[in-house]
């Protein structure tokens, strides 16, 4: 159920947009704040709210990949696998990324800490291997550097 608060901001955005259906990213990350991902029922809520269908509105969903339809961990890791990180390094930080996290690519640990997925693109090919941690950008990595960074996100 959309809170009051997330109403008001989302009517707040509609103003910046020339119809309803456009504020669409903005409003599933309004409720991801809240959430985390969007579950089947927020998608319904926030359809109606915006008169969209679901399926138009998860359309959408599916469209951005910062919009998450499943649950995910309290941080979010994007690894880039972009040509540029790859021939910088990717494949073994990856591995050693996985290892030290204990899953899988599109995984979430089970301690519900961190959930691991890749991405095409970083834009940050002069820091290359390079990954997000929720809106932290990481750049120039190395095993080391990995694991303190994982260090500071509880």
């Amino acid at each position: 159920m959309l809170t009051e608060d997330e109403k008001r901001e989302i009517e707040m955005e509609l103003g910046r947009y020339p119809e309803k259906r456009a504020a669409a990213p903005e409003a599933m990350k309004i409720v991801m704040r809240r959430t985390g991902w969007i579950s089947d029922d927020d998608l319904r809520e926030i359809a109606a709210f915006l008169q969209m269908s679901p399926a138009e509105l998860d359309g959408v969903a599916t469209g951005y990949n910062l919009i998450f339809r499943r649950p995910v961990g309290r941080h979010v890791i994007l690894i880039c696998d972009s040509v540029s990180c790859w021939i910088m390094g990717y494949e073994p930080l990856r591995e050693h990324l996985m290892a030290k996290l204990g899953i899988g690519l599109g995984q979430t640990t089970p301690d519900g800490r961190f959930t691991l997925l890749p991405v095409c693109c970083l834009g940050a090919c002069d820091h290359a291997p390079a990954m997000m941690i929720d809106e932290d950008f990481h750049g120039d990595l190395d095993a080391a550097g990995i694991d303190r960074i994982l260090e500071a996100y509880p």
